[in-house]
């Protein structure tokens, strides 16, 4: 009796064992898991509570974060339909393809009606909307002086342009010389030369376009990213708002945190002159024209980051803002109650100024 039953305990720890063991090499779902990428360069990065989709757009690139366990079937229909719609704006925004909708208006002569799609039209009746409410200060007619100034497609830095071709160009700038037909979809431009870009904007846009999907596929926790714009809804992965860090401009080039907001459903964008410049005999000249002059924005203001319902409005507002600058922008910021961030170089470094529909966010 006592060998059998030691027999008898031997082949039940044995199966014990045995067990253990199968328990410990079963295949489990790994910790992270990539997916495979798509034709357009999109990939998901599967983690527990959260999934990341990234990818390259519009010369720059994009990620957005889901939190939550998602099935692969969801994930699969997000990023198809994420790829469709990132190129259905590059198609229509893009200055760098010949055969956008914008680059066949900008070719297009003064007095043709150029029929566009729902999404071009929308973007440049926003952007016509904030260029009369900030005065000019916004402008997606400064294409011209970009490219003079050395800060477009020729990339001639440190060149200066002379008076005259500075007369020449203003010509043919000016938000009002851009007539809408909304009903019929339709651009015309009244003086010739006049060329459109959306640079300024068209980020944010396409931040909302994507989080529009999430939105139809009922997630109710993301955050998008494209080209510095952000458009979040919920919380983070923690639970908390999502945390977006302000830079500090840094000399060597370094990327130092200078606030970090929290938001739950927003857009966010950040408009700042210390990463794009030239310098000559001195002077700095930033990649932010004001339409106005005709010139480079000479002020003290560093950066501004605005906070809006939505980040294409963010990401317009944030441009006419840094054109103003410090005193102007920040004036016509608490005027038109938007939740504005000021960062103004001092001689002592770096001064914070906030309107207080920022200052309410952080509350």
């Amino acid at each position: 009796m006592r060998a059998g039953f030691s027999l008898a305990m031997k082949l039940g720890l044995a199966a014990l064992g045995l067990a253990g063991m199968v328990w410990l090499i079963w295949p489990k779902p790994p910790a992270r898991q990539t997916l495979v990428a798509s034709e357009a360069g999109s990939q998901w990065l599967v983690e527990r509570q959260r999934a990341v989709l990234s990818g390259p757009t519009q010369g720059t690139t994009f990620t957005l974060v889901l939190v939550g366990e998602h099935e692969v079937e969801l994930l699969a229909r997000v990023q198809l339909a994420i790829d469709a719609e990132l190129a259905a704006i590059d198609a229509a925004m893009s200055t760098w393809r010949d055969d956008s909708e914008l680059s066949r208006f900008n070719a297009a002569p003064a007095g043709r009606a150029l029929v566009v799609s729902p999404r071009l039209l929308d973007v440049l009746v926003l952007g016509q909307t904030i260029s009369e409410r900030s005065g000019g200060a916004f402008d997606m007619s400064v294409r011209p002086l970009v490219e003079a100034w050395g800060f477009g497609r020729t990339k001639q830095a440190g060149r200066e342009p002379p008076p005259d071709e500075l007369e020449r160009l203003r010509a043919r700038v000016g938000w009002r010389q851009l007539e809408i037909d909304g009903e019929g979809r339709t651009l015309t431009k009244t003086v010739e030369g006049l060329e459109l870009d959306v640079a300024a904007i068209a980020p944010g846009y396409a931040a909302d376009r994507l989080a529009a999907i999430l939105d139809a596929e009922g997630i109710e926790h993301y955050m998008v990213e494209l080209g510095g714009e952000v458009r979040s809804r919920g919380n983070n992965p923690q639970g908390e708002g999502w945390k977006i860090g302000i830079e500090q401009p840094d000399a060597q080039g370094a990327r130092v945190v200078q606030s970090i907001l929290r938001v739950h459903d927003a857009g966010v964008a950040t408009s700042g002159d210390y990463r794009n410049y030239w310098e000559k005999d001195g002077v700095r000249y930033s990649h932010t024209i004001d339409p106005r002059t005709g010139r480079p924005i000479t002020h003290t203001l560093a950066s501004v980051t605005v906070v809006h319902e939505t980040a294409a409005e963010a990401d317009a507002w944030a441009t006419a803002l840094s054109v103003l600058g410090p005193d102007e922008g920040l004036a016509l910021a608490r005027e038109l109650d938007l939740a504005a961030y000021f960062l103004v170089r001092t001689q002592q470094g770096f001064e914070t100024r906030t309107t207080a529909a920022f200052d309410a966010l952080q509350h």
